[in-house]
């Protein structure tokens, strides 16, 4: 149940924080994953060693989804399933900055019902449950407000805005931001700093997982690149982009899209 689950995934991930910051990204030791995955750290391999003990020994029936652990088929068959990234954000890590998060949902048949983000060199907190609202550092938070395109303040990577992905080439009047981490992008959004989150690349559900309910349960609309629920557990874990406002200016970020 969410209102289980969610103590459990704060427990967890707390002690993550703990673990990952006796660890400095310059020193640590890293190295490149097979196949251009991108680079992984022993802070990323230490904190997934114990979510994955912690975790699955408090919840033995539950699958099992991380980006630092070899996948395998046995999570399909179960209706919940952890789905964690232990440092997203590894390359900012690297870099000596603080703006990487520790990333933990449960999904239950395809839908997240509990979730943290956890930035602890940032002390930024976010948690939700279905039904209980989305929390930041225990305090409620809800989306932005805004209903019109033009003026907008996207959280987005900036090949997102190339004329090509909008129709007839005209971009929209926005403003754009970035950070390194994609849930804490996610997260800026559900805390109203910004408007409207967009990414259109194809996406690991580890980095989307828990930022998709911390959205939702601040008030905002999530969708696929082509306006489909985002769903979770699938045999190839990765999600069609990832566009994420309220119920406003959510539909209007699709209708001016070019692609699907």
């Amino acid at each position: 149940m969410p209102a289980s689950d969610l103590p459990l995934l704060i427990e967890a991930a707390r002690e993550a924080g703990r673990i990952a910051s006796r660890y400095t990204g310059e020193s640590a030791k890293r190295w490149d994953k097979p196949g251009g995955l991108g680079p992984v750290t022993e802070a990323d391999m230490a904190v997934n060693e114990m979510l994955e003990r912690d975790l699955r020994a408090a919840r033995s029936g539950y699958g099992w989804l991380s980006e630092e652990t070899e996948d395998g088929a046995g999570r399909l068959g179960r209706d919940h399933v952890f789905i964690i990234d232990p440092i997203d954000g590894t390359r900012s890590f690297i870099e000596g900055s603080a703006t990487w998060a520790h990333s933990l949902a449960v999904a239950e048949k395809g839908v997240v019902t509990a979730a943290v983000i956890y930035l602890p060199l940032r002390n930024k907190f976010y948690a939700a449950a279905t039904g209980q609202g989305a929390t930041l550092n225990n305090a409620p938070i809800t989306v932005s407000p805004r209903k019109t395109l033009p003026g907008a303040h996207f959280m987005a990577a900036k090949p997102n805005l190339d004329a090509r992905n909008w129709k007839g080439g005209h971009v929209p009047e926005v403003r754009r931001s970035h950070r390194p981490s994609l849930a804490y992008r996610l997260s800026l959004v559900a805390e109203g700093r910004y408007d409207a989150m967009l990414t259109l690349r194809r996406s690991w559900e580890w980095d989307i997982a828990a930022g998709d309910l911390i959205l939702r349960e601040a008030g905002a609309v999530t969708s696929d690149r082509a306006g489909q629920p985002l769903r979770f557990n699938n045999a190839e874990p990765l999600l069609n982009g990832v566009i994420a406002a309220n119920p406003d200016l959510q539909p209007s970020i699709l209708d001016a899209l070019a692609i699907g």
